[in-house]
């Protein structure tokens, strides 16, 4: 009889990002302020392509498809290299939200929230990252 090994850290970026997916769906306010306003129709831009919900709703896709790719052994180091890729481009909307939030119109909170959540992106891209070996 083989024995299953169960690989925690896989099952807990895997939770991590399904619980975004999920998050993304229900509470797609959260992550406008990471969604650059230069990418938004509703946000007055000339460059915007969708509004911020769209962008909100469409960057859920990939985040599931990272955590299904990862439970499975075949697609795991794929998928690890994706999703550190993937935090890494997610790095550059927190910046421009941090900014934001230290402008003119931030609020304490604002400058609270994206302080907290910029640094995260650190730990998770390396976490997807030793993946590629799990």
């Amino acid at each position: 009889m083989k024995t299953v090994r169960i690989n925690y850290p896989v099952l807990g970026l895997a939770a991590v990002l399904g619980a975004s997916t999920v998050t993304h769906l229900r509470n797609p306010g959260f992550f406008y302020a990471v969604v650059p306003p230069a990418l938004c129709t509703d946000a007055g831009s000339r460059c915007g392509v969708m509004s911020r919900d769209e962008w909100v709703a469409l960057s859920a896709i990939p985040e599931a498809a990272a955590a299904v790719g990862l439970l499975i052994p075949a697609t795991r180091k794929v998928a690890a290299t994706a999703t550190a890729v993937m935090f890494g481009a997610f790095t550059a909307g927190h910046i421009t939200a941090l900014q934001r939030a230290f402008g003119l119109g931030g609020t304490p909170r604002a400058r609270l929230i994206h302080s907290v959540r910029l640094p995260l992106q650190v730990p998770l891209i390396l976490w997807a990252w030793r993946l590629r070996r799990a």
